[in-house]
This record gives C-alpha cells, structure tokens and sequence, in this order.
C-alpha cells in the first residue's frame, strides 16, 4: 500500500483515540476549554523535543504557513466550542467533522488536485458515515430562534477554519516545510492562545489536576496523529488523504462500543460499514 495512505490511516488511528480521550475527560466534567489549554502545554514541549531531536526542526519561510494554521485551528475549536453554549453537540459535532470536505475542496480548486470518481464515491460515503456515526440530534430543538441561528453559525464558521488549517499545511508543504517544523510553529501559536483564553474566563491559570491527565495523554496521541498527517500529504493530495486522516470518529466509535460498552444500533452499524467503503474508496484514488 502507497505509504501515504498509510500514513493516513496511522494518523486516523491516533485522531480516533484522541477523540475517545476527548470524551472521557468531558464524561469527568472537564472545561473543554482547560482540556485544550493542558493539552497545548504538552503538545508544545513534545513536538519541539521530537523535532530537534530528529533534526526536522528546519526553520524557512514556508514554515509560517503551520504558524497560521495554528491560529486557524484555535478559531476552530474555540468557535466550536462557544456554539455548543446554545447548540446541540450531536448536531454541532456532525457540522464540525465535516471539515475534511473544506479541506478537499480548497485542494482541488486551489492547488488543482484531480478529481476523479473514486474520490468523489469516497467522499460521499464519508459524508454518509458522518452523518450516521455522529448523529443528527436537536430534534427538540427545531424552533428557530436568534440564539439557535448564532450557534450554527459559529459552528458553521468553526468549521471552515479548521478546514483551513489542514489547507495552509499543504500550502506549507508544497513550498517544502518540513512536516515536523510546522507542527512547531502550529503549536507555538496555538498553546498561547489557548492560555489567554482560559486567564481571560478565569482570571488565573489553575484548572483541576485530573485535567492534566488526560492532557499529556492526548497531546502524545495528537503528537502522532499530526505528524503522521503532515507525513502522508507531503507525499499525496490532501483532498484524499486528509478526509482519511479525519475520519478518527470510526475509532473513536469502535471504542466506545468495545471499551464502553455502548450499544451497537443499526444506525452505527451501517455507518461503520459506509466509514468502511469511503475509507476503501478514499484509499483507491
């Protein structure tokens, strides 16, 4: 198998337990907004430890395309995370995933990546196992209203942002940065901004131990999923191989299954199966 595509799904594996981490740290009633600020404090260190001591920390021009993305990615999840004060998260979060199409799209028009039939069957069963896998929900909440509206778009424009983040690291590797260096200047702009935000809500920096936890735990597993990311589209188009690497929520199902034991409705099961066939179709492009 083409050792992008590979890449790919590594780093789909790694976004997929990093969800689940994600979600275990909600189910302890973590400050998503503390989980990311922790999260970036060991993000940080990690990646410029790994990078120096790999000797990929190679610092030019292009790599300010990662310092960007970095800024894009922390609207993303910051806006994303304002929308779900009024919003449904089964809803919020479908929206949200579907980031990977921003993605696709941009390198197709932009960067003149082809289209071709595999591509666009994959992309639409991605979409299917997206929308089956995360859910629909805000049913009881189908009366329009100022706040409902605000929500969706602030989600709507979360993920847009964060579907250019993954844009501007092709931008970046395209012009030659080093994948490892913009995951540098990714988290040099990103933990930063992360803290204001939590100084500016609490007015101190002291979020609750257990945070920590789980923060070094995902920021080794995200540490790998953003490097094996940027590895794969360095080799290949990242209208095929970002939806892969962003179809994580297979795993992160999995494991709620397995690990949770939640139950496997019908709606789960032909979403697996469609997450299946995108990922077959994606894989054959």
């Amino acid at each position: 198998m083409n050792p992008s595509i590979v890449s790919a799904f590594v780093a789909m594996l790694c976004y997929g337990v990093s969800d689940f981490i994600y979600k275990r740290a909600a189910a302890a009633s973590i400050r998503a907004d503390h989980f990311l600020m922790a999260q970036a404090w060991f993000f940080c260190p990690l990646v410029i430890v790994y990078a120096l001591a790999t000797g990929t920390l190679v610092l030019a021009p292009a790599a300010l395309w990662g310092a960007l993305a970095g800024a894009f990615v922390f609207i993303g999840f910051y806006y994303f995370v304002r929308s779900l004060a009024t919003g449904a998260v089964s809803t919020n979060a479908s929206i949200f995933r579907l980031n990977f199409i921003v993605t696709a799209v941009l390198a197709i028009v932009l960067l003149g990546e082809p289209v071709t039939r595999p591509k666009l069957v994959g992309l639409a069963f991605a979409l299917l196992a997206t929308w089956l896998l995360v859910g629909t929900g805000g049913s009881a909440n189908r009366v329009p209203s100022d706040a409902r509206r605000r929500s969706l778009a602030q989600v709507g424009f979360a993920t847009l942002a964060f579907g250019a983040s993954n844009f501007f690291h092709t931008v970046g590797l395209r012009h030659g940065a080093v994948p490892e260096t913009l995951a540098v200047a990714q988290a040099a702009v990103f933990m930063p901004l992360a803290t204001v935000v939590v100084y500016v809500a609490d007015r101190k920096l002291a979020p609750p131990p257990l945070t920590f936890k789980f923060g070094i735990v995902s920021a080794v597993v995200l540490l790998a999923a953003t490097i094996f990311l940027l590895r794969s589209v360095a080799h290949g188009q990242a209208s095929i191989l970002v939806p892969i690497a962003q179809m994580g929520f297979i795993i992160a199902a999995l494991l709620g299954i397995v690990v949770l034991r939640e139950r496997l409705t019908r709606r789960k099961a032909i979403g697996l199966v469609s997450a299946l066939a995108a990922l077959a179709a994606l894989a054959a492009s």
